[in-house]
């Protein structure tokens, strides 16, 4: 599938046209919502997924760690993977609707061009969301989140809360949870070894978010300039904490324990793997460049908590 954007401003030398105001590009990318609706029950069967094997071995979280698995366990391992990260996804996708509701609620008049496209960002999210929870149900996994417990989970709505509340710092994980999933899916998708159908959808995701990202990218600009001094702190040197948190938990540890390996040992192994550490450097240097492009960070002053989550020095080159 093809993307549907076009630039908002042309950086060829002949041509120095100011980029169109806000208003303007956010009405682009309103039209290019309508115009392409993508409902996943009618673009896919989702019992075609196959009963084995959906991603290969090299795209497994434990590649590297040599540990001697059959061809069931890896089977078994790649299903239960693929499904916590596509379960963990919807999750943020409800984070993400909730924030923007909350926004529509309390912020905006309703002929907000800003609030058009979030009535549509929600719409495509919620159609995301539904394309992963039939993924998952076909996937049957049997992991158990060890996280799921009350301590745990009260300290996930805290945070939750916390995010959504702030519209810099959620703009911010938005950026998060679209570039990670994007880099993860698209090494997916182009991996001769993915199924067919879970490629498939990995695509679909993709083209629409790319209208999610140039939105955030466009916005935060303008809610930064309205955050508050504890919001401002909160990006600068909370954020990568928890970003880097939100990685690690996409695949969490319950899903080495479903395949008869040794749950949180493997967990914090795979973490650090050299193929993990590099899929989170190049998905978080992608949100740290939008934060330095739109003067939210600053060249020479990158805080040394990005500058670990993404393994970059201080004017934010690897």
């Amino acid at each position: 599938m093809t993307n549907t954007l076009t630039p908002d401003t042309v950086t060829t030398p002949s041509d120095t046209r100011p980029a169109a105001p806000p208003e303007a590009r956010l009405a682009r990318l309103s039209t290019a919502s309508v115009r392409k609706v993508l409902e996943p029950e009618e673009l896919f069967d989702f019992s075609e997924l196959g009963s084995g094997q959906v991603i290969a071995d090299d795209l497994l979280s434990v590649h590297g760690l040599g540990l001697d698995l059959d061809a069931d366990t890896r089977a078994r391992l790649s299903r239960e993977q693929v499904a916590a990260q596509l379960a963990a996804g919807v999750r943020f996708e409800a984070v993400l609707t909730a924030g923007f509701a909350l926004r529509i609620a309390e912020d905006y008049e309703v002929t907000d061009p800003r609030v058009t496209y979030m009535f549509h960002e929600i719409a495509e999210e919620s159609r995301h969301s539904r394309a992963f929870a039939r993924l998952v149900e076909q996937l049957a996994p049997e992991a158990k989140n060890p996280l799921d417990r009350r301590l745990p989970r009260a300290v996930g709505k805290f945070m939750t809360r916390m995010f959504i509340d702030q519209p810099a710092l959620l703009m911010v994980f938005v950026l998060a949870g679209e570039e990670i999933p994007d880099l993860l899916q698209k090494i997916a998708s182009e991996h001769p070894d993915t199924d067919p159908l879970l490629g498939a959808v990995n695509k679909y995701h993709r083209q629409e978010e790319a209208r999610h990202l140039a939105y955030a990218k466009l916005t935060l600009p303008e809610l930064w300039s309205e955050a508050s001094r504890l919001e401002r702190f909160r990006v600068r040197h909370t954020a990568p904490f928890i970003i880097h948190n939100l990685f690690r938990l996409m695949i969490h540890p319950g899903v080495y324990r479903a395949v008869g390996l040794p749950g949180w040992k493997t967990w914090a192994a795979a973490d650090k793997t050299p193929q993990r550490v590099a899929l989170r450097h190049e998905a978080t240097r992608a949100v740290l460049a939008t934060l330095l492009d739109t003067g939210v960070l600053r060249k020479g002053r990158v805080p040394r908590s990005w500058r670990k989550l993404c393994g970059v020095n201080r004017h934010g080159d690897a």
